[in-house]
Parts: structure tokens; sequence; C-alpha cells
């Protein structure tokens, strides 16, 4: 199949409004947030704080704004590891679900069952710059024509937006599916991988904005990229802006990006299909 490559101009033909008042009465779509205290570059990334709060709770308290979910849950591990994710959980009020550390598809599958989601939207927690408009977009897509779609993102057939805004929805089923049928380790670690790289069998919708920003990284793998992080919180003060904020003090302050420009985002793995 092909996929949808329409930029900005088919994005703001989405009547948001509409599409939630036709489109989620018999749906329930559940954000759910992989985080996990493991990290190689990083370790304890998703608790370290920025402008005094963790950044998984900058993650939640950012998706809460989105008018398409209707609730936000973590999926984290059952190792010791991550009893500190457990607790901030607890503390806060934040929704969780432990399962299995490796076979991350497995926890995303048993999360989204335990949450009744009709369907997911999957966000990572090394994101604390995702943006509730930006996830509307995508959910709001993929919402205007559910029977036609099985998932919908934004950084198919190519990555437009910067890295970080990262936003997958899909079908329950097309979870459930998936979880049956992938074998492959790497696909049980990458949830959506085994989605994506069949879309001979799935029906994919991507969304692309009319400009490249994919060389704008604003994902936390590193400290660099914390400390790029960091200087954009500490300059608003709270976390009241939205992506376009940061587009236009990045257009003002173009030395910021290069604060974290030289970090390389791993590569997926190659697997047979």
């Amino acid at each position: 199949m092909t996929f949808n490559t329409e930029g900005s101009e088919f994005i703001k033909l989405i009547d948001l409004n509409q599409v939630l008042e036709k489109g989620t009465q018999h749906m329930r779509v559940v954000g759910i947030i992989q985080a996990r205290m493991g990290s190689t570059r990083l370790p304890g990334k998703i608790l370290h704080e920025i402008a005094g709060t963790p950044m998984l709770a900058r993650v939640v308290e950012r998706l809460a704004r989105s008018s398409t979910l209707e609730s936000v849950l973590i999926a984290t591990t059952t190792r010791s590891a991550d009893d500190p994710v457990a607790s901030l959980c607890r503390n806060s009020g934040f929704a969780f679900y432990r399962g299995n550390e490796m076979d991350v598809l497995d926890r995303y599958y048993q999360a989204a069952r335990e949450a009744k989601a009709d369907a997911v939207v999957r966000i990572t927690a090394d994101c604390p710059l995702i943006d509730p408009g930006v996830v509307d977009l995508v959910v709001g897509t993929f919402l205007e024509n559910p029977t036609e779609l099985d998932y919908a993102c934004n950084f198919l057939p190519k990555r437009s937006f910067p890295r970080g805004l990262d936003t997958e929805v899909l079908h329950f089923s097309t979870l459930e599916t998936t979880w049956r049928e992938a074998v492959d380790p790497h696909f049980r670690e990458h949830v959506t991988l085994f989605i994506y790289r069949h879309p001979e069998r799935f029906r994919i919708r991507g969304l692309c904005h009319s400009e490249d920003l994919s060389k704008l990284r604003w994902t936390v793998d590193t400290p660099d990229d914390m400390a790029f992080v960091r200087t954009i919180y500490e300059h608003f003060g709270d976390d009241r802006f939205d992506w376009n904020d940061v587009l236009a003090v990045l257009h003002e302050r173009p030395e910021w990006a290069q604060i974290n420009a030289h970090i390389d985002q791993k590569a997926l793995p190659t697997v047979s299909t």
C-alpha cells in the first residue's frame, strides 16, 4: 500500500470538534506511556528532574491536556529497578501497569486490555516536549476514518516533525493481532515495528508536516538531550508552551538547537519479515 503524504494543509482541514463528536462516542482512546528506568546512555532518565518535576510527570501532564485521550496509563516493568516509577505513579495519582521488561509488546497489550482501550496511543517517557496539539492531530486523523485505518503516526513515510513529538495510534484489535503474530524478539521489543514493516497487511496513514523539521532533536537519551530540554523549560518557566512556541524560540536562539544536534539516534533493528 502507499502512505498518505499530505502536508500541513491537510492537517489544517481536520475539524477536531467534529471528529470528537462522531469519533469518540463509541471509542475509548487511551494514551499508554512506555516507561522504565533502564537506559544505556542516561540511566534513570525518566525520573530526572526538569524544572523541578520528574521527566515522566512532565510527559503525563502534557498528555493530560489532549482533547482526544480519555485517559493516560504508564506501562512500566515488574523489575525492582522500576519500583521508583511505581512509587511516583502512586504518589502522583497516575494510573500504571507493571509487566514484562523485555517483551514490551506484551506489556503494552496487557496494559491496553486492563484499560479497556478501543484505541491505543503510544508515547514514550523520554519525550518531555510531547505536544497535546500534535497528539490530537494524529488521533483526530485516525478517528475521522476509524473503520478505514489500522494505524496512524506522524513519522511515516518519512520523518518531518521534530524527533520527540512521535505519536502513534492504533486499534486495540490491531495491537492484539500484532501481539499474537509477531514472534521475532525485535518485534516484541519495538511495539509497532511489526505493523509498519508490513504495510501490505495494515492500513496505515502517515502525517507529514509541509516543512522538514526532522533534524530537530527534542527527545532525551543523553545528558546533552537533557540539557537542551532543561534550557527550553527554564526559558518558559512552566510547561504551558506548545511546539510552535519552541520553534519560535529556536528561531530566535538557533544555538540552543546545537546543544544536542550532534547526537546520533539509535537505529531500528533489521529483522526478517
